[in-house]
């Protein structure tokens, strides 16, 4: 069942389009096991009863043949996930008054939220002064095992400034008019203000969620882990002739040559969006990409899928909530790291936007997601096995879509161009700081010093 559903999955009519491919061998799933107060816990979080309760191996309707459509009427499926940014850092200032953003101080309009540094300063949410994310030494945001579960700081959220070493930069803020076109995006298709990232750590293992619904007990990058991060960075049992160059992707899109699955994986350099680079950079690719897709004679049969691996050690004040574990390996910390809660948790909110002409509109979904709620949907679009306790129990993002409109074939969306999206900031102001050496600091006023 994990080849079956590996294959469909990210593979069957599917393409890469960016870095090659690699593929290991593949874990069978765990058997069934009790559900203990933990579980139960998840499973509330989720909306979901001890009754739907899913083992892996499970296929989502047990009425239907495995593989069979159950989503028709859209046919490609485009998934890209940037990186490294938390919700309330990317949207928390969106325009949308359904979406839980920053919490918002009534007499200034700010941002309220605040950390507090070991000596009693006060650290404000700041507004980051330009698009570039460069900070001095090591004193750029921070995502890994430890960092994460030090910010989280058992749900009180109070350790993003000096979680991992001091961090005044995990409190800065970006703005509509730095991303015009996230913003634009954010406030006419359905977004996710409960979409969480997998695990309370960085890139890789919130990765493998995405394709493999775990991390195989990997929590951060080590030399002896590499062999299994290539069986989810891209398992593809077709082999490497489906990997792309996301050039290709532009021709394939105006050619109308699209596959069932997509999955752009970009440059993690200069386009990804990770600290420290340029922001507008990789706006301005997103925004080729979708208005790709919405000049694409395959628009009126494509959804895609846009959200971000992790929080990249900025701050969102949403504390994540119980997950259940997607298998009993647990993780591997370094000595003198703890376990903490182990796979029992999600990360912190990330941005999440679903794209079609069959999205909802006007629709904030506060359902709980986390990056197998990606594979979920996969996996209900085509009757496929679940891989893992957490994909098969993750809610499946069926709530962005209006399955009415649908099944009346009347578009929501049928037309990019009449959306009028903001084009990205990628001006030529915004791109200076790419060829500077300035650090970004908080201002003066961001700081609140003990008397």
């Amino acid at each position: 069942m994990h080849f079956l559903s590996t294959a469909v999955i990210f593979a069957l009519l599917g393409t890469v389009y960016g870095f090659p491919p690699h593929h290991g061998p593949l874990r069978r799933p765990d058997p069934p096991r009790h559900l203990d107060d933990s579980m139960l816990a998840a499973l509330k979080a989720l909306g979901r009863s001890p009754d739907d309760f899913r083992l892996p191996g499970s296929i989502p309707n047990p009425h239907a043949p495995a593989g069979s459509d159950q989503l028709p009427g859209i046919d490609h499926i485009v998934m890209l996930m940037l990186e490294n940014h938390s919700y309330d850092n990317i949207w928390g200032t969106l325009d949308r008054p359904d979406a839980e953003g920053w919490p918002v101080d009534l007499c200034t309009g700010k941002p309220s939220s605040t950390n507090k540094f070991a000596n009693g300063t006060i650290l404000h949410a700041w507004e980051m002064p330009e698009t570039c994310q460069r900070t001095p030494g090591s004193d750029g945001p921070t995502q890994s095992w430890l960092s994460s579960h030090l910010q989280f700081d058992n749900g009180s959220m109070d350790g993003f400034v000096t979680g991992g070493g001091l961090k005044p930069i995990s409190m800065g803020y970006f703005t509509p008019e730095q991303l015009p076109f996230m913003h634009s995006i954010g406030k006419i298709f359905p977004i996710g203000d409960r979409f969480f990232c997998s695990l309370l750590g960085q890139t890789w293992p919130n990765r493998m969620y995405l394709i493999g619904g775990t991390s195989l007990g990997i929590r951060q990058i080590r030399p002896d882990a590499l062999a299994t991060l290539d069986l989810f960075v891209s398992n593809i049992p077709l082999g490497i002739k489906n990997g792309r160059t996301i050039e290709q992707f532009f021709v394939d899109a105006a050619a109308g040559n699209l596959p069932s699955f997509t999955f752009i994986d970009l440059n993690g350099t200069t386009q990804s969006q990770e600290a420290p680079q340029n922001m507008v950079v990789g706006e301005a690719i997103l925004s080729d990409i979708v208005q790709a897709l919405g000049s694409s004679p395959q628009w009126s049969k494509t959804l895609m899928i846009v959200n971000y691996d992790e929080h990249g050690g900025y701050y969102d004040h949403v504390p994540p909530p119980q997950a259940l574990e997607p298998d009993s390996i647990p993780p591997d910390p370094p000595v003198g790291e703890f376990q903490y809660e182990g796979y029992r948790r999600y990360g912190f909110r990330v941005p999440s936007v679903v794209i079609s002409p069959w999205a909802k509109k006007n629709h904030v979904s506060h359902m709980v997601y986390d990056h197998t709620s990606i594979l979920a949907f996969l996996e209900h679009k085509w009757n496929l096995p679940a891989l893992t306790y957490r994909d098969a129990n993750a809610n499946n993002m069926l709530d962005f879509v209006d399955l009415e409109a649908l099944r009346l074939g009347r578009m929501n969306f049928p037309s990019m161009k009449e959306l009028n999206l903001s084009p990205p900031g990628n001006t030529t102001a915004a791109l200076a700081c790419s060829f500077t050496t300035e650090d970004v600091f908080p201002p003066p006023d961001a700081y609140e010093y003990p008397n």
